[in-house]
């Protein structure tokens, strides 16, 4: 995600991080739901992720405004072209037996309810159910994820979740935020939800104990981390890691790809055709490598570029 009004030109300092150490932390569920996520070892359900996500150029001939992947027949895997905005944002649908979850509707200037709508009447014709209600929620508050919600509000069986912090906390049962998880039962799919405030204060992970894939929205993506509050993302950070040491994770899927394949460097903010783009999935190395790395900085963040992403404290 760009942050506009940061001087992206300032040099980086570059982090060699030896041993990885991280701190246990204990989370805490909040309501029935969440008080028992899938724990290591459990089977979850397979799926496929594309081999390139490359989001086309700057002229939108011939490109789609959402490219539509099918990680399996109920969870689908949306990126906003290149050409409609240089962010290129990714969103997610997951289906439940009774409702389906969007996370995220966009950067803005295209029609995403037509793409969801004609995906929820084919996964309804193929699963013989004649209706679905319909959750819109958000990574985070930014513009570029939130745009879209106009085209969903006031719709029939759509609830649109608030954006700030008391709305997420009291539609997913977040008990004490940040430290307690929340939850939402899409219907024999229960989705884990966790604060990671500190890119902006309203952050949250969704779990997906079915497939056992982490959506990570701003907050962990191989690309530029911006950070407006350093204790709560090194303490969001470090309740990833525990997380995910305790819990059967696929996949960490963010909200953008912002480095290329070339170890060290990312795309310079703005650019719209990015051919050599990093993979989307990242491992529980580079978020351990990140947890050390933002711990050893006691609060005082500086830039610090790593393999796979780079920590951006920028001014609140």
């Amino acid at each position: 995600m760009a942050d506009h009004g940061t001087d992206f030109d300032a040099p980086a300092r570059r982090a060699v991080v030896g041993r990885l150490t991280r701190a246990a932390l204990i989370l805490s569920g909040a309501g029935v739901a969440c008080a028992h996520p899938r724990q290591s070892g459990q089977p979850v359900e397979a799926g496929q992720l594309p081999a390139s996500w490359y989001a086309g150029g700057a002229n939108c001939a011939g490109t789609p405004p959402l490219r539509v992947h099918a990680y399996n027949a109920d969870l689908y895997i949306l990126r906003q072209a290149a050409c409609t905005s240089y962010e290129k944002p990714f969103l997610y649908l997951l289906f439940g037996r009774d409702r389906a979850l969007l996370l995220d509707s966009g950067a803005g200037g295209i029609d995403v309810a037509t793409v969801v709508d004609t995906l929820a009447r084919a996964w309804l014709a193929r699963n013989g159910h004649a209706s679905l209600d319909l959750v819109v929620a958000h990574s985070h508050a930014h513009s570029d994820h939130v745009a879209g919600d106009s085209q969903f509000v006031g719709r029939a069986r759509t609830t649109v979740v608030g954006r700030d912090t008391a709305s997420v906390r009291a539609f997913f049962g977040v008990r004490q935020w940040p430290t307690d998880l929340g939850a939402i039962d899409l219907g024999a799919r229960v989705v884990d939800v966790i604060p990671i405030p500190g890119h902006q204060p309203a952050s949250i992970a969704l779990y997906d104990r079915r497939t056992g894939i982490l959506l990570t929205g701003d907050t962990f993506y191989p690309g530029r981390l911006y950070v407006r509050d350093t204790t709560a993302f090194a303490e969001s950070i470090n309740r990833l890691a525990a997380f995910v040491s305790s819990h059967q994770v696929t996949h960490m899927l963010g909200a953008h790809i912002e480095n290329s394949r070339t170890p060290y460097k990312d795309y310079v903010v703005g650019t719209v055709d990015q051919p050599d783009e990093h993979a989307l999935d990242l491992g529980r190395a580079q978020l351990f490598e990140l947890d050390s790395v933002v711990r050893s900085m006691r609060g005082r963040m500086t830039r610090t570029v790593l393999r796979d992403l780079t920590v951006w404290p920028v001014e609140r």
